[in-house]
């Protein structure tokens, strides 16, 4: 995986546990009753922490993203730093891209129809007229 598809895999684990523990997840021991989620994007965090060059854009976005959770903006200038520090430890890129659980897609149903990439026309319906 590219550090872009990774970064951008990682940034709503690394946000569920901002949420959760505010800045202090790069610090926060293990806890037994963070669900899956909260821990993974804590055990993110700390990996992306433990290398001391990392940490200064890095720390500012995990702040920004622990003030307020649901801004976009703070979420997408954490997304670049974990990009940033993705493009520059392919290795570390490859380690969290192993963490992140398998990617899944279900369709159910008349016409359902489930898909991870389109770049074309999907129909489903009777007697469609596509024109291209």
């Amino acid at each position: 995986m590219d550090a872009l598809t990774v970064a951008n895999d990682v940034v709503p684990y690394i946000t569920a546990a901002v949420t959760a523990y505010g800045s202090a997840v790069v610090t926060r021991t293990t806890d037994t009753a963070a669900d899956a989620t909260v821990s993974l994007g804590r055990r993110i965090v700390q990996r992306l922490w433990s290398r001391e060059e990392n940490r200064d854009g890095l720390e500012q976005a995990i702040e920004d993203v622990a003030e307020d959770p649901q801004d976009d903006d703070a979420q997408a200038a954490l997304r670049v730093q974990v990009r940033r520090i993705l493009r520059q430890d392919s290795e570390l890129a490859a380690e969290l891209a192993q963490l992140l659980p398998a990617r899944s897609f279900t369709a159910s149903g008349d016409g359902a129809v489930a898909v991870e990439t389109n770049n074309g026309v999907i129909s489903t319906g009777d007697g469609a007229t596509i024109q291209r």
